[in-house]
């Protein structure tokens, strides 16, 4: 929530506050359709300074605050107004324009701040228990690193970070001590309800990861500092920002912990540039204006490939859901191979059949079912779009334990018999990589860097 001074002044009279509200409905007409209006129940004396993030505006008279979300779907950064009347007539006496609501969300509407026109709400999201849609298997060349982020979270910003994390884990192998998670204040929290935090609403189990720092600029600055130690050539590292962004007219930024903390695209792009040579480096980002930072990581990462999928344009806003973001929730569903409550995917997102998920593929999923208010943006850079956060180094190997264990069995006999069919085999597998993996991984780091040459040495001729 945004910290603000509350400077003193009487609560407005009831009759006054009706009067603003009315006459403000009329004055707004069919724009009235499409917003939320919430009026702060104190007056704000003269020269008191307005809570409006990021902009210094006072109240040049006896002040009551109407403020109109415009946008009221779009993450925190998006079209809003303040709507300034006189505390003894109501006249409207001003209008300011602003791209930051005073409070994280509705759902965080501190209680000075009364709704009392709410055209959009969020619909709710249907809960079912979670089934295995697919099983993936860890697999590939080099250490793999994650660094999750949110700073000024909301409940589903903290859920996306979960179902990554899950996805991680439980579908890629990650190590947890290879995993940066980065939220709110520190722990498994966020502003608003529900409350108490208790459950991931994916499969109403208790929250798994463990959150290693605040969402705070530092904390990221420094996770990537502690990377420049770890990184080696053959390493892949994922980075996913979510909760809020803004755009301060130069360039988008993220939003950190606390009060809203900013780091623009310039500083975190070249905190990138100080990374070591490494593998693959795969973004995603779920903020409003990311897409402001698809080309400047690109200039500055030290990967041998790179890409980056954004939510929305540089000077756009992305949307939220009521339990999960959009696009967020899309890109690691793809990753999964099921959405966060076990359903089966709209499309196959492994659209080459190679039995893993790509970072093109996965951006490709999310746009493919993105919702209208999003603009996704893909920016890759020397085969950036074919990383990927592990895929069996047999890639027939996993559908074969899928089409003849799983879908033979599954949901028949007991689950529990199907677990230990598939873990038996699995054993086995894990056998003959042990035994055969060195080689293949040698053969392939061969394999890319004799195709790299012929690559580059075409670019010359050209």
């Amino acid at each position: 929530m945004v910290q603000t001074t509350k400077p003193e002044g009487p609560k407005p009279a009831r009759r006054l506050m009706s009067a603003v509200q009315e006459q403000l409905l009329r004055r707004e007409g069919a724009r009235a359709r499409r917003a939320n209006y919430f009026l702060l129940e104190r007056s704000l004396p003269v020269g008191s300074n307005l809570p409006i993030p990021r902009q210094k505006v006072r109240a040049e008279r006896p002040t009551v605050l109407v403020f109109a979300d415009d946008a009221p779907l779009y993450n925190w950064a998006h079209a809003c107004r303040y709507l300034l009347h006189d505390a003894e007539s109501g006249e409207l006496y001003r209008e300011v324009a602003a791209q930051f609501p005073p409070f994280a969300g509705e759902r965080d509407t501190p209680k000075e701040f009364r709704p009392f026109h709410q055209a959009v709400v969020f619909a709710g999201e249907r809960i079912h228990a979670f089934v295995p849609a697919r099983i993936l298997r860890p697999r590939a060349t080099g250490n793999r690193y994650a660094v999750l982020f949110s700073g000024m979270s909301n409940n589903r910003h903290t859920n996306d970070l979960e179902f990554l994390y899950r996805t991680l884990r439980d579908c890629y192998g990650y190590r947890s001590d290879d995993i940066y998670v980065l939220n709110h204040d520190g722990s498994v929290n966020y502003d608003g309800d529900p409350k108490p935090v208790t459950a991931w609403p994916g499969d109403s189990s208790s929250y798994r990861m463990p959150v290693n720092g605040a969402g705070s600029k530092a904390k990221l600055l420094g996770a990537l500092d502690q990377l420049k130690k770890r990184l080696k050539s053959g390493d892949t590292l994922l980075i996913h920002t979510n909760n809020h962004g803004g755009h301060n007219g130069t360039e988008s930024d993220l939003c950190c912990y606390p009060n809203w903390d900013s780091l623009g695209v310039a500083e975190f792009a070249d905190k990138l540039a100080e990374l070591p040579k490494f593998r693959c480096l795969i973004v995603m980002m779920e903020q409003c204006h990311s897409g402001g930072f698809n080309n400047a990581v690109i200039a500055k990462s030290t990967a041998a490939s790179t890409s980056v999928a954004s939510a929305c344009d540089e000077f756009k806003n992305s949307i939220g859901g009521p339990a999960f973001d959009p696009f967020a929730r899309d890109w690691i569903a793809a990753m999964t191979g099921a959405d966060p409550y076990g359903h089966a995917l709209d499309h196959d997102p492994d659209t080459n059949g190679d039995g893993t998920v790509s970072a093109r593929e996965a951006f490709a999923y999310a746009d493919s079912i993105h919702d209208p208010y999003d603009t996704p943006v893909f920016t890759e850079v020397h085969g950036g779009g074919g990383c990927r956060l592990g895929g069996p180094l047999f890639p027939r190997i996993e559908g074969l334990v899928w089409e003849e264990i799983v879908r033979k069995f599954w949901p028949e006999p007991d689950p529990l018999v199907v677990e230990h069919r598939v873990a038996a085999v699995v054993s086995q597998i894990d056998a003959i990589e042990q035994e055969l993996g060195p080689r293949l991984r040698k053969l392939r780091e061969e394999y890319e860097q004799r195709i790299t040459a012929i690559v580059r040495a075409a670019k010359q001729i050209a």
